[in-house]
């Protein structure tokens, strides 16, 4: 039983950190699920102490923050530009078509989207879709960035805690 918790905590941080990149699954809530489960099986690191529940509770802390954030960031950055709804919608599309053809295409894709999107549903200029786009596509950035650490920083814990 030991064993299949260790297993499936280190499966959830690896698509943990796949999910921060990719749109469709919640990469930080799915690491914090193999934090729990290290938790829960009562895993030690390097000196023999078992992972505290002060450490649970800041990653969980952590985790519904970066989510919070990463909703808000790309919104942000796409307003601060100029951007309307379209962009976002268009760019989360844009990288969901791109994702085929890893990783020019999730950064194309996600530009393309918002352009278009901003183009031809928002009604604006090219100049204005251009820089919508790269808001959109600058708060995507962060978000996934944000994500990205988190995750890692809760799969580093896993494999501390085996």
């Amino acid at each position: 039983m030991n064993t299949a918790l260790v297993v499936l905590a280190v499966i959830a941080g690896v698509i943990g950190i796949i999910g921060s990149i990719v749109p469709a699954l919640p990469g930080p809530p799915i690491s914090w699920l193999g934090i729990l489960l290290m938790y829960f099986w009562g895993g030690t690191n390097s000196d023999g102490q078992t992972m505290s529940l002060t450490i649970l509770l800041v990653l969980l802390g952590v985790t519904i923050a970066v989510t919070v954030i990463d909703y808000v960031v790309p919104i942000y950055f796409t307003r601060l530009t100029g951007g309307s709804k379209y962009a976002g919608w268009g760019a989360t599309i844009g990288l969901l078509v791109g994702m085929f053809i890893p990783p020019i295409g999730i950064i194309l894709g996600t530009l393309l989207g918002a352009f278009i999107a901003e183009l031809i549903f928002a009604g604006k200029s090219v100049g204005g879709s251009i820089k919508a786009a790269f808001g959109s596509f600058l708060g995507f950035l962060l978000g996934t960035g944000i994500k990205l650490i988190a995750s890692c920083v809760m799969f580093y814990y896993i494999l501390i805690y085996i």
